[in-house]
């Protein structure tokens, strides 16, 4: 349970209907698969499954009420030992009425009985016949053997060894109204939903329901839970499929599908909803959830998974969800398409926007022969495409220097050419050599004073073009390098509008590739062959002298690491808040660190991670003086809008939790 992660599990047992004592040992064997076989420490069952949700009048029968309690007596006792809470369906009656109820169990106690609030009476359901509306406030009810419970809607079961795991539940079609309880739980402190379902298959519906759920828990920023009844149920006039769902902030963690296995396991991340909460100062949570109007009952988890000792900080709760590598990237090839289009367009609009408010017809690029740069002049072609603005305005300038290769500038040459826009090409060559020999530099040391006067020169020459014709210059710098600061200070740092500026290198590698495929399809296949070239040119700001045949002698990655590494990094740090050691961890999982699959070592993660937290810190002064760009994504660098940041705040205290590991 390390680093917020709880094990859940929704599981939908075989039943028969009105056959308690069938039911109980099948509601058992599902604890056992959930809790005892996966180690889910939540585990979530489906609405009357102690006795069948298809029983009709039966339900009006005491011998099968009187059993169905006595089921619940059975496994709270047989479930004594289960280090898990417990939740699942049965009738229970209160003051001569009928009420459709989760029970909540934890080591043979039973915390709580939740009634469903809104039953239905339309359709197909016709629960009203036999059930009546569960009351929000929370009173104490007997319980016969398992004495005196609370009863009501307002319940909430907090966990004491992790104050972040508050979970609540709802009942089937609680979650289908406008204004569900889980509203009501989430406002007054819960982090993880519970929703006991008996929801019958139609044609469509499965989508529906996952898109509900996902979408209940991306509007309540929690993890969701949902366990729907299956094989057993009567067939008379329905059919039961089962659907079994882990859910997390709207990203579908597991997901068992229809008349499938029946289960479906994951962890959700209590911290990293913790911290979406903290960060979304429009999502209000009562101060304690008595102040609104919701009972708290505690249990005890105990930290029994891997590692040694009793300490915290040595359990790991081990990972089955899976890491995403490369997070700015969308997963599936069919959405990739559709996310680039989209990215594409926020670019070019944002641009075409400060164009046409400036009144200027012009633009002014450097082009390298660079993923970089080559993403910039696609979309400022879109941009002026889109305000009916000939090519010809957009001036591409090319800046041969001391390690510019034959490759790139072929393919800076070809692209502009290629796309119709203005061709310049000035060389910095003699101009860098005369500004070092006013300063007294020798031009055989190349240092850092020799790679910035290229990228100074460079970036004085676009903006002198720029007062030349009218125009504004569009910086090409990425996401990645702001956040490591791989920029130089009033050089390629600045720029009159930034159409990459949140746009992280892995994404923008795609985004090119992306637009390959376009011109591919387009028939313009000459477009499309250099930008496979770009994509297939190392990374290189190309300020120090080339190798010895010609090509590429600085290489990024091999002085500030893996973008890859970075990207990911950069979005745990700054969409979820996580610590060095979690983020750590999750990129050993996402990496394969260990396995046969293995990426990166834990070495190599630990190195440059180190950097990665060394530069993000010493760099802000950059960042804080940064020019205007378009957001793309979550997550943002802009001083104004994302990240707000001191320029000298101190790494000490993240490094030092790095450090810890050698200790």
């Amino acid at each position: 349970m390390q680093d917020g992660f709880i094990k859940v599990a929704s599981i939908t047992p075989r039943v028969r209907v009105a056959d308690v004592a069938f039911n109980v040992e099948s509601c058992l064997a599902a604890i056992e698969e959930a809790a005892g076989n996966r180690g889910a420490k939540v585990v979530v069952l489906p609405e009357l499954c102690i006795t069948g949700y298809t029983c009709e009048d039966l339900f009006w029968q005491d011998a099968l009420l009187d059993a169905a309690e006595r089921g619940l007596v059975s496994i709270a006792a047989r479930t004594a030992d289960v280090d898990a809470l417990l939740l699942l369906g049965l009738p229970v009656r209160v003051a001569g009425k009928l009420y459709n109820c989760a029970a909540v169990l934890f080591r043979g106690e039973l915390l709580g009985l939740v009634p469903k609030r809104y039953v239905p009476m339309y359709n197909e359901f016709y629960e009203g016949r036999h059930f009546v509306s569960g009351p929000k406030t929370v009173t104490s009810v007997d319980f016969g053997l398992l004495g005196e419970v609370p009863f009501g809607t307002n319940q909430l079961f907090a966990c004491d060894t992790i104050p972040e795991l508050v979970v609540g539940a709802e009942i089937c079609e609680d979650l289908w109204v406008p204004m569900p309880p889980s509203n009501a739980h989430a406002v007054a402190g819960a982090t993880v939903i519970c929703n006991l379902s008996a929801s019958p298959a139609l044609a469509g519906k499965s989508a529906y329901r996952r898109q509900l759920v996902a979408q209940q828990s991306a509007h309540l920023i929690c993890g969701y839970v949902y366990a729907s009844a299956g094989e057993g149920e009567s067939t008379t006039d329905l059919v039961f499929s089962g659907h079994d769902l882990v859910v997390e902030n709207g990203r579908v963690l597991a997901d068992s599908g229809v008349f499938g296995e029946g289960i479906a396991v994951s962890e959700i991340d209590v911290l990293s909803l913790a911290a979406d909460r903290r960060r979304t100062s429009t999502f209000e949570v009562a101060p304690t959830p008595e102040d609104y109007k919701h009972l708290t009952t505690y249990f005890s988890l105990e930290f029994d998974g891997e590692g040694e000792g009793d300490d915290e900080l040595a359990i790991r709760t081990p990972l089955t969800r899976f890491v995403d590598p490369h997070p700015f990237v969308p997963a599936m090839d069919d959405a990739r398409a559709t996310r680039c289009e989209e990215i594409l367009s926020i670019q070019a609009h944002g641009l075409a926007s400060r164009l046409a408010h400036t009144g200027s017809d012009h633009a002014v690029i450097g082009i390298s022969g660079g993923l970089d740069s080559t993403l910039a002049l696609l979309v400022t072609i879109r941009a002026f495409d889109q305000l009916g603005y000939d090519r010809s305005g957009i001036v591409a300038v090319t800046m041969p220097g001391f390690g510019t290769t034959d490759r790139t500038y072929t393919n800076a040459i070809e692209l502009v050419q290629s796309l119709g826009a203005d061709l310049r090409e000035i060389s910095i060559v003699d101009s860098v050599l005369q500004h070092f020999a006013d300063i007294g530099h020798d031009k055989d040391v190349h240092d850092v004073v020799y790679e910035n006067a290229q990228a100074r020169e460079r970036t004085q020459i676009l903006m002198d073009v720029a007062n030349q014709v009218g125009g504004m210059v569009i910086g090409t710098g990425d996401l990645s390098e702001l956040a490591l600061g791989w920029a130089t200070y009033n050089g390629d740092q600045m720029s009159m509008y930034g159409v990459n500026t949140s746009v992280p290198k892995t994404l923008v590698r795609y985004l090119v590739d992306y637009c390959a495929d376009t011109y591919e399809e387009q028939g313009e296949d000459e477009i499309a062959h250099v930008l496979r070239d770009v994509l297939d040119t190392p990374v290189s700001p190309e300020l120090l002298p080339t190798a010895a045949d010609g090509s590429i002698e600085q290489k990024t990655e091999d002085l500030v690491g893996p973008y890859e590494l970075h990207d990911f990094f950069l979005f745990h740090v700054l969409r979820h808040g996580s610590g060095p050691l979690k983020v750590l961890r999750l990129a050993e999982c996402a990496f394969g660190t260990g396995t046969d699959e293995e990426i990166y070592d834990h070495e190599t993660i630990v190195r440059w991670l180190k950097v990665f937290y060394r530069r993000f810190f010493s760099q802000q002064f950059k960042r804080s003086a940064m020019p205007d760009g378009p957001k793309v994504g979550s997550v943002s660098l802009s001083p104004r809008g994302d990240l707000r940041m001191p320029s000298d705040a101190s790494s000490s205290l993240w490094l030092s939790e790095l450090e810890s590991l050698e200790a």
